[in-house]
């Protein structure tokens, strides 16, 4: 470090590493002026604005150095090493693997060398599913993730994104981990590691704990409850209730706070007519003062601009947020001006400190003063990203529907005609939030099945369709195709990819209007009204099922799109969400039988939009469904074919009564491959509350799941160990604590196909269940 600290003959003990971080941070504050304390909670700047291309490389821009300037210093940069079609970077200009490091050493040494106290800047990136800049291994989206329902895979590859990062020069990752699908027409989805919170926990500290094994701080994208948006809109109201927040939408978050997480980012959406990232009782009140959280909050892209139309002033709106616990802004024009809150009495600077404590606390965490360049050695992972983002590919496939017969294709399939807008294209299975790609990088499903057919078997090819729209002229070219083939690959679906032609907000989310961007069904800001497949797929499903050839549906999908009872049309149904750049060789694999599939929904699929929601954990309230289509989902959470056959036995309870002072006990339940193929089973356990309680009962909840590889014939155990986090539900004090009554513990392939057995849960004098009759708001 190079750093001068402001008062002479003064010992800097901010720079002596030996000492306490709270003492630093003491001391390094003490010595701020009020323009470098502002520096420290803005990151103004698009990061790809940082710099210039030149003959030799890359320079930093006059525009950051004039940033730095204005408050001696800066906080945090975003998206140094960005690249999409939003940033406008690309292989042509960009920054590459080769270059990163030295670039992001640029950017900290004049930061460093070239301010009065020498403060590191934070390098903040987007990490949605893999480094978002040029050469990062691109993994499959988080829905794929949560489809494999193997959180340890997920921690390794979390830890290898996060070495691709340090080893770029970047420290803090902005990873979507905390929305939840509880409407598919959101454009997020594919965000989303599914529909369900214990689910959504278990892969958010499985995130959290693989990147911060590899030295890099996290930030949890959105707290809180963005996926319960009114109509699945992209940052639109929430009507949520405290109960529904608690219940649903806080339980990852805890997760991640309790494994580490450096940060949470404030949502755009509003709680209670008050939008997050203004939200003083969520912000301070239950992060900080509740669950003991000591890490940063940051705002969404231009969120505090959007409390100018409550403040009327961007000065208030600044001083609003940051004083309701937001600690770092994003792009906005509010932040900046905060020195003017402090100086009109708006904001006292005992908040501002406190904010910008808490960035120096997690630069201090991180060793940036004692190490603020990129590591000579970055850590060794066990096994390359590219080979984890495959497995990952590989494990997300789901398998829907079956005939048992037409899968694995066998040697007796000599032609296969692989149909459809989703079938040769790379970009279309890789999703949003996702850098430009080398060319011929990847592998479609079109090359996937032509690799792992067998040898002399005729592969032929045709467009069919487009991805949007009711044009069915391609049609014609693949029925011919159906019918000279032995099966017939259909390849459907929608796809997130980018172009240069697309329309962006100031935050980067696409535009929509009367039309949708070209080639875009699904990403950040492009939300379906219908999420049924567009007519000119459905067309073309239609006719090529009408040749009698069989039809095996792959689905390349960033949400659960509604679908039809497929059962007379085709032989069989895959999803494979955005798989990734890999994710074609995964598809072959299982079609061809060299893998098996073992996904899980994470997700229910809906029958049509008129259903919806449709989500599995729905109150109790005994509701018979509709007049002219079911209830429930097409497909319900947790399910999921294999090539195999298995039985459950019921489960068996170490105890059938316990109490609230001790709620422990084990549930087990055998499970038997009654088939030929070898199975990976996910044995899911899920708690259903008969009587008691505080609140309303869902029909069930997940509350743990355990997977078993099962040879033909053979019979396993899992074994869950039921406690406290088992057991407990939310209470009138909106805390999480076990509660007498009568619970069924359930266990089963599914949510919708479950055995049960009974448990009692007594006071701490007795195991009789005590139920208290609800209080009526009526006389």
């Amino acid at each position: 470090m190079t750093g001068r600290p402001a008062r002479s003959g003064t010992a800097a003990r901010y720079l002596d590493p030996s000492a306490p971080v709270a003492d630093r941070v003491r001391d390094l504050l003490g010595r701020m002026t009020l323009a470098e304390k502002v520096g420290q909670v803005n990151q103004r700047m698009y990061g790809w604005d940082a710099w210039e291309r030149t003959p030799d490389g890359h320079r930093l821009s006059d525009a950051f150095r004039a940033e730095v300037a204005a408050y001696d210093g800066m906080g945090a940069l975003y998206g140094l090493q960005r690249a999409d079609a939003w940033s406008g970077v690309g292989f042509a200009d960009g920054i590459t693997a080769a270059d990163g490091a030295r670039v992001a050493d640029a950017v900290q040494r004049h930061v460093v060398e070239n301010t009065r106290l020498g403060i590191p800047v934070l390098l903040v990136e987007e990490v949605p599913h893999g480094h978002q800049a040029l050469d990062g291994t691109v993994l499959p989206v988080n829905l794929a993730v949560g489809a494999t329902w193997d959180p340890g895979l997920y921690e390794a590859a979390a830890a290898g994104a996060a070495a691709e990062l340090r080893a770029r020069g970047g420290h803090v990752a902005l990873v979507s981990a905390l929305d939840l699908v509880r409407d598919p027409r959101w454009g997020r989805a594919e965000e989303c590691f599914g529909e369900d919170p214990y689910l959504a926990a278990r892969f958010t500290e499985a995130l959290v704990r693989g990147m911060r094994s590899s030295g890099v701080g996290v930030v949890l994208k959105h707290f809180a409850g963005q996926g319960a948006t009114v109509g699945g809109r992209n940052s639109a109201a929430t009507e949520l209730g405290a109960r529904e927040l608690h219940e649903i939408h806080l339980t990852a978050a805890r997760a991640g706070v309790r494994a580490g997480a450096a940060g949470v980012m404030a949502a755009y959406n509003e709680f209670d007519g008050l939008p997050c990232v203004a939200n003083r009782d969520l912000l301070t009140g239950l992060l900080r003062e509740t669950w003991g959280f000591d890490g940063i909050v940051v705002a969404d892209g231009c969120a505090v601009d959007r409390l100018v139309r409550l403040t009327g002033d961007p000065v208030a709106a600044g001083a609003l947020a940051l004083d309701a616990g937001c600690d770092l802004g994003l792009w906005d024009a509010c932040f900046p001006r905060l020195g003017e809150a402090v100086a009109g009495g708006l904001l006292a600077e005992a908040a501002l400190d406190a904010a910008v404590a808490r960035v120096l606390t997690l630069k201090f965490r991180l060793g940036l003063f004692e190490q603020p360049y990129t590591p000579a050695s970055p850590p060794e992972q066990p096994l390359p990203l590219r080979e984890l983002s495959e497995r990952i590919a590989r494990a997300s496939l789901t398998l829907l529907e079956h005939d048992g017969r037409t899968l694995p294709l066998d040697t007796a399939v000599r032609r296969v005609a692989v149909i459809g807008p989703n079938a040769d294209s790379v970009a279309q299975q890789i999703g949003d939030y996702t850098a430009p790609q080398r060319p011929g990088g990847g592998t479609t499903v079109l090359e996937g099945v032509r690799a792992a057919a067998p040898a002399g078997t005729g592969v032929t090819y045709a467009r069919g369709a487009e991805l949007t729209g009711d044009d069915v002229g391609g049609v014609p070219d693949a029925v011919a195709l159906a019918r000279a083939a032995d099966v017939a690959v259909l390849v459907l679906g929608g796809s997130s990819a980018r172009s240069d032609d697309t329309s962006f907000e100031a935050n980067g989310a696409a535009v929509v209007g009367a039309g949708r961007p070209s080639g875009m069904t699904c990403g950040e800001g492009v939300d379906l009204a219908d999420p049924a497949l567009p007519a000119g797929q459905s067309a073309l499903l239609a006719a090529v099922a009408a040749t009698g050839t069989p039809v095996v549906v792959v689905l390349v999908q960033g949400r659960p799109h509604a679908l039809p009872d497929l059962s007379g049309t085709a032989a069989a149904v895959l999803t494979c969400w955005y798989p990734g750049p890999w994710g074609g060789r995964a598809v072959g694999d299982v079609l061809f039988g060299a893998a098996s599939p073992e996904g899980r929904l994470p997700v229910s699929v809906p029958r049509s939009a008129a259903q919806l929601p449709v989500f599995y954990n729905i109150k109790d309230h005994g509701y018979r469904g509709y007049v002219d289509q079911p209830a429930v989902a097409r497909h319900p959470f947790g399910h999921g074919l294999s090539y195999g056959t298995v039985a459950y036995g019921e489960p068996r309870l170490s105890r059938s009564a316990v109490t609230v002072a001790d709620p422990t006990l084990t549930c087990r339940v055998t499970v038997r491959n009654t088939g030929r193929h070898r199975v990976r089973e996910t044995v899911q356990l899920y708690v259903r509350r008969l009587s008691g309680g505080s609140s309303w009962p869902r029909v069930r909840e997940l509350r743990g799941f355990v997977r078993l590889d099962l040879a033909p014939g053979a019979e396993g155990e899992a074994v869950f160990g039921i406690d406290a986090e088992v057991l407990g539900s939310v209470t009138r004090e909106l805390a999480v604590a076990v509660e007498p009554g009568e619970l069924r513990l359930e266990t089963g392939p599914s949510s919708a196909r479950t055995r049960g057995a009974a448990l009692v849960v007594g006071t701490a004098r007795s195991a009789e269940p005590v139920v208290k009759s609800p209080r009526s708001g009526c006389r």
